[in-house]
This record gives C-alpha cells, structure tokens and sequence, in this order.
C-alpha cells in the first residue's frame, strides 16, 4: 500500500494517483484534495497537521482541552 506524499495517509494501490517526475521522482496522492493542495504548495492546512502526533495543532488541542475542563 503507498502512503500518500502529502497528508500521509496509506491507502490502497488501485485508488489514487501516481506521479513520476522528469528527474524519476514519484510522488503517490490518494485523493483530488491533497492533489489540488500540493498543486498550490500549501503544506500548513488543518486536515493535515491533525492526523500527525505531536504536532503544533494537536498540542493547542490539548490546550484547549484542558481549559474546557478548566471552566467546568
């Protein structure tokens, strides 16, 4: 199963789309979505830093988390 350049996600083989460079670089993108954003070069977009431990978005989550419990 390739795992997606972009969001890196794994999904299977006959989904997708594979793209091979001029130099031989080949890049897999599993939907039109993360084709479209790599295509306009965004890197920082939500969907993208959620799914991925330790990241800045998931530590402001917990932040958020932790006051929600605060003000209950």
């Amino acid at each position: 199963m390739p795992k997606c350049s972009y969001c890196g996600k794994m999904y299977h083989f006959p989904y997708g789309v594979t793209l091979v460079a001029n130099d031989g670089v080949i890049k897999y993108i599993c939907s039109s979505k993360c084709r479209k954003n790599m295509a306009m070069k965004r890197r920082k977009v939500r969907w993208v830093r959620k799914s991925k431990e330790g990241s800045e978005y998931s530590e402001i989550k917990e932040m958020e988390e932790k006051a929600e419990e605060k003000k209950k």
